[in-house]
């Protein structure tokens, strides 16, 4: 699921316990449990959780995948969310990501 890419998706439908709706580039509906929003480099980055409706004892997994999509605005100045292509960011946005988890538990 981490090289699928989510395009343009409309608002993330908000529903309980943080779980947001997007739509991908083939129109599938995917669900995601969101984490939290981490700042680099003057952009922000969404950091979210796939949702195994199927096998939901998966998520309680120690290496659950997360996915990092970029915030950007579309030209109606709505919030739209796009895979990051650049590993070198990817990583950069996932490191902070750590470090800001790492922070929380001292």
């Amino acid at each position: 699921m981490a090289d699928e890419k989510m395009v343009n998706p409309a608002e993330p439908e908000e529903e309980e316990d943080n779980i947001i709706e997007l739509t991908d580039e083939d129109g599938c509906v995917v669900k995601f449990e969101y984490i939290t929003t981490v700042d680099y480099e003057g952009e922000e980055y969404l950091i979210v959780m796939p949702v195994d409706e199927e096998h939901p004892e998966a998520e309680q997994e120690e290496e659950a995948e997360v996915v990092i999509l970029k915030i950007e605005k579309d030209e109606n100045d709505e919030d739209v969310y796009t895979s990051v292509d650049d590993e070198q960011i990817g990583q950069a946005v996932f490191d902070r990501f750590m470090a800001m988890l790492e922070e929380e538990d001292e």
